[in-house]
C-alpha cells in the first residue's frame, strides 16, 4: 500500500528585495532569505528563475535558472542570495527554496510578480537593515 507523501508547511522564512543606495548615489538592488524560525535551516537550496512576456513584442521571456546553496541558517538571521538588475522588475521573478529541519525537508516557492516592484512598496527590514519588499 502505497502512503501519500506529507509535505510540511513552510512558515517563518521569508524572501526579501532590498535596495541599497551606494555612496555615488547609484541604487543597488539584492535579494536575501530570511529565517524567522526558532530552529536552524540547513542543506538549504534556492533556485532563481526569471519568467514573463516581452510587452513590446509579445514575445515569452525565461532567464536562466540559477542555484544557490548554504550548509546552515541560523534562526532570525538572513543571508544575501543573490544582487538582482531593476530590468528584471518587469518580469516575475521566482525562488524556490528547500531545506531541512530535524530531518524533515521543506520546500516552498516564493514569487515576486511582474511589476511588483516598486519603490514605494519598500519598507524598512529590520533584520537586514535596509528598505525592501518582504514575502513569506
Amino acid at each position: 500500500m502505497k502512503k501519500e507523501l506529507l509535505v510540511p508547511k513552510v512558515e517563518n522564512v521569508a524572501i526579501a528585495l532590498t535596495q541599497n543606495t551606494l555612496a555615488d548615489g547609484e541604487k543597488e538592488y539584492s535579494i536575501y532569505l530570511l529565517n524567522l524560525r526558532d530552529d536552524i535551516m540547513e542543506g538549504i537550496i534556492i533556485t532563481c528563475t526569471g519568467f514573463g512576456e516581452n510587452p513590446t513584442n509579445g514575445e515569452k521571456i525565461k532567464t536562466s535558472t540559477i542555484r544557490h546553496s548554504m550548509e546552515i541558517l541560523l534562526p532570525n538571521e538572513a543571508a544575501k542570495i543573490e544582487p538582482i538588475l531593476p530590468e528584471l522588475f518587469a518580469i516575475s521573478n521566482e525562488y524556490w527554496v528547500s531545506f531541512w529541519v530535524n530531518d524533515v525537508l521543506y520546500d516552498k516557492q516564493f514569487v515576486f510578480p511582474a511589476h511588483s516592484i516598486q519603490e514605494e512598496s519598500m519598507k524598512m527590514i529590520e533584520i537586514i537593515g535596509l528598505k525592501g519588499i518582504l514575502i513569506r
